[in-house]
């Protein structure tokens, strides 16, 4: 049996087990996402009622034994960000993407430090998409599955602002020119250089959020398979 103490972790999920526990999704610094049972959880003496909750900072301790953890300890070590409207859809968009991308136990010691920061963006930058957008390349970066954001596929080229691509997921950008006459009837992943560039570099424009949201949707499908998320459609 392996034990936990005083973990920091972010519920990503929570549902109901049993007559009076929950069952939860976490996301932790050192172990990754973490399955925990929490007993008794939700009944009306339960010291953790009304703490378990997604988007809270949290010190969590556990026990370990097999796929799911037994939760022995919970404490909140700060407010959480005051998120709402669109900002707690996006906050509950990142949170189902976690869920289908992250492994239990496969640690993300970064991944998890720029989901922190990224809670605190969304409740305070007034504009959500860019940060959004970062945050799901650091995703695909923490997975293996960065992407290539420096150079053109093929030649080895620098990405040049004013050159248009086609964002090929397994291999990279392919300028227009060289890739017209095999993908002529496929747009779904045509994207700018200057876009690429400026989402390297963390300098998304709003000129940049449409074609960089459709790059993104359509890399994390590729990846993440057909099935969509159901937090997509809060959006529409």
């Amino acid at each position: 049996m392996i034990q936990v103490a005083l973990e920091p972790c972010y519920v990503l999920h929570a549902r109901s087990y049993r007559e009076s526990s929950l069952l939860l999704e976490t996301f932790s610094r050192d172990h990754g996402r973490v399955g925990l049972v929490a007993r008794g959880a939700r009944g009306s003496r339960s010291r953790w009622r009304n703490l378990l909750q997604p988007f809270r900072p949290l010190l969590l301790s556990w026990n370990m034994r097999g796929e799911l953890g037994t939760l022995t300890g919970a404490e909140q070590v700060a407010s959480p960000p005051a998120a709402q409207g669109e900002a707690l859809f996006c906050g509950l968009y990142v949170n189902e993407l976690l869920l289908r991308s992250l492994h239990r136990s496969d640690p993300h010691p970064d991944l998890f430090e720029s989901y922190r920061s990224l809670l605190t963006d969304l409740a305070t930058v007034p504009q959500l998409q860019p940060v959004l957008r970062v945050f799901e390349m650091e995703l695909l970066e923490s997975l293996g599955l960065g992407l290539q954001l420096q150079t053109e596929h093929g030649t080895g080229a620098p990405i040049s602002p004013e050159a248009r691509y086609r964002y090929v997921p397994e291999s990279g950008p392919v300028r227009i020119e060289s890739a017209a006459a095999h993908h002529h009837n496929d747009r779904t992943l045509e994207v700018s250089g200057e876009a690429l560039l400026a989402l390297r570099d963390h300098q998304i424009d709003e000129r940049h959020l449409r074609e960089l949201k459709r790059l993104m949707r359509s890399v994390l499908q590729f990846h993440l398979g057909d099935k969509p998320l159901k937090t997509l459609s809060l959006f529409h």
